[in-house]
């Protein structure tokens, strides 16, 4: 049964918003994962129900309910509740046990609902393999209280928001398993994908004894200054628009100059910061006065290389930009459409429409950036030499940002982190910045601890162009309990349910190249190699 954990453009523009879940990526060939991990043999010491009686100085309610097997969970206890002021938990325990605690994250804003579709999927699959399952929607529900508004109800959900929730349901649910099981949790994992990633980062940075492993894929790393680059990107393209047809006519160019550039030309782009595609230069230039689909005026020229470049104050970058190759046309698009990955996530498609990343950015503006919220804040007013410092006491409880992983390292924490070169929703360079910021800090032993896989032609947690679908987990579970550091992953990409091209995805700063024999859609034909 393969993970349905993975999302097209559209789909990661609604886990921007809140408005639904992020699918991490979970053992993706259900058949081979865990292979030498599925013996679940622990059971309960007591009642289910007993759990109801639970106690701990944050829990505000609970309440504990057998659940029969059915469908495709086995049968388990489940445990819901509500930790102070407001953040609701769920702890799911299996009949049978193999030791192991596993926790998902949440997207954009949070306060997903716990029994959503999405959610559910990605609990019942941890069930079925054993694990101890457990979640929370950090404090808010994003159905009464959408976008960052849950702040105006109380101003604690922010902390809730930012960090609090996370580490409070990790330490109250491991406590939980505890005390069903009559014995500690072995080994405890944390995978989650974009607002999720960022989580882990942030429990491996500021409570390194939550978790053993660590899957952070496409991380907000910085959530500060995706803000800044999202009013950024707003404030290029609605002075100058850009159409569909404009954006498919610049992924084709982008494809055409840089396809070849690691010597193989697959439909992929290897490392995009090889790719020097200029758009003022390298696509076709509207003639004077005029604008048409399959031409660039001066004005979108120079918005679309903006987004590739990211923002600038007093004349220096401060946050990247987007990468070539990100704005691919894409199957799949907005439930079975196609087009650039950039529409309605970066470039809205009608007069008006709000793109995903920008709608998020201005709702942390307008009610987490600003104390007390400032509903009305206009980005427009924002001055980019002058306000970015705005951000900085937001910054000091959202962002992901300290490389100094020395706690986690010396306990024996393992993190692993993954970002889709394509990705047009979170900047991928956030992800590698950070990883390079990390291994300065940490020295050269940090490769030990910390590892980072970047995936060609794959768009935001998943989809885009090239093989996405992979297996973080079991390649984390094998280096924290076999001590077997990957040094590569196996990615597939499918199509209508058959696997079409498998490729190595290595180790950074490791790429994968052809042999020059065999087919270019068998990983096997591929090794690791420096760039």
């Amino acid at each position: 049964m393969h993970s349905q954990f993975f999302v097209a453009a559209f789909g990661a523009a609604l886990l921007l918003t809140g408005a639904a879940p992020v699918y991490g990526q979970a053992f993706a060939d259900r058949k081979s994962a865990l292979v030498d991990y599925s013996k679940a043999d622990s059971e309960p010491r007591k009642a289910c129900e007993d759990l109801a009686k639970f106690k701990a100085k944050e829990i505000a309610q609970i309440k504990a309910v057998p659940i029969p097997a059915g469908g495709a969970a086995p049968a388990y206890c489940d445990v819901t509740g509500l930790l102070s002021p407001e953040i609701a938990f769920e702890v799911s325990l299996p009949a049978k046990w193999n030791g192991r605690f596993y926790m998902i994250g949440n997207g954009g804003h949070a306060g997903e609902a716990l029994d959503d579709a999405g959610r559910l999927a990605q609990r019942n699959q941890a069930l079925q393999l054993g694990f101890a399952f457990a979640q929370t929607n950090t404090g808010h529900d994003a159905r009464k209280e959408p976008g960052g508004t849950f702040v105006l109800s109380n101003p604690q959900k922010a902390i809730d928001y930012a960090w609090r929730a996370v580490h409070l349901t990790a330490v109250t649910a491991k406590a939980i398993t505890k005390e069903y099981y009559g014995r500690a949790v072995s080994k405890a994992y944390w995978n989650s994908c974009s607002n999720g990633g960022r989580q882990g980062l942030l429990e491996a940075q500021r409570f390194p004894e939550d978790f053993d492993g660590i899957v952070a894929n496409a991380p907000w790393v910085d959530q500060t200054g995706f803000t800044i680059g999202a009013m950024w990107n707003q404030k290029a393209l609605s002075a100058a628009p850009v159409t569909p047809a404009k954006l498919a006519m610049v992924a084709d160019r982008v494809m055409a100059k840089c396809d070849a550039i690691d010597g193989l030309k697959d439909g992929l782009i290897d490392d995009p910061r090889k790719c020097n595609f200029d758009p003022r230069h390298d696509a076709p230039a509207c003639s004077a006065g005029s604008d048409g689909p399959d031409c660039l005026t001066p004005a979108q020229a120079e918005a679309i290389e903006k987004v590739y470049s990211g923002p600038m104050s007093n004349g220096k970058p401060i946050f990247p930009g987007y990468m070539p190759g990100s704005e691919a046309v894409v199957q799949g698009l907005f439930g079975g459409g196609t087009g650039s990955g950039w529409l309605n996530v970066i470039v809205g498609t009608q007069p008006g429409a709000v793109p995903a990343d920008f709608n998020l950015a201005e709702n942390t503006m307008r009610y987490l950036v600003f104390t007390p919220p400032k509903a009305d804040y206009d980005y427009r007013t924002f001055d980019f030499d002058r306000d970015i410092h705005l951000l900085d006491a937001w910054s000091k409880q959202a962002d992901a940002k300290n490389p100094d992983l020395s706690k986690f390292r010396k306990r024996g924490g393992k993190l692993l982190m993954t970002y889709g070169w394509a990705d047009s929703i979170l900047q991928p360079m956030a992800g590698v910045n950070y990883y390079e910021q990390a291994s300065a800090k940490n020295g050269p032993e940090t490769k030990d601890f910390f590892r980072l896989f970047m995936v060609p032609g794959m768009e935001h947690c998943g989809g885009g162009i090239g093989p996405d679908r992979h297996d973080p987990m079991t390649a984390m579970i094998d280096w924290v309990e076999k001590e077997q550091a990957p040094a590569s992953m196996i990615a597939s990409r499918v199509v209508e349910n058959k696997v079409v091209r498998t490729r190595p995805l290595c180790a950074y700063p490791q790429v994968a190249r052809y042999s020059g024999q065999g087919s270019i859609d068998n990983a096997s034909n591929y090794r690791c190699v420096a760039p």
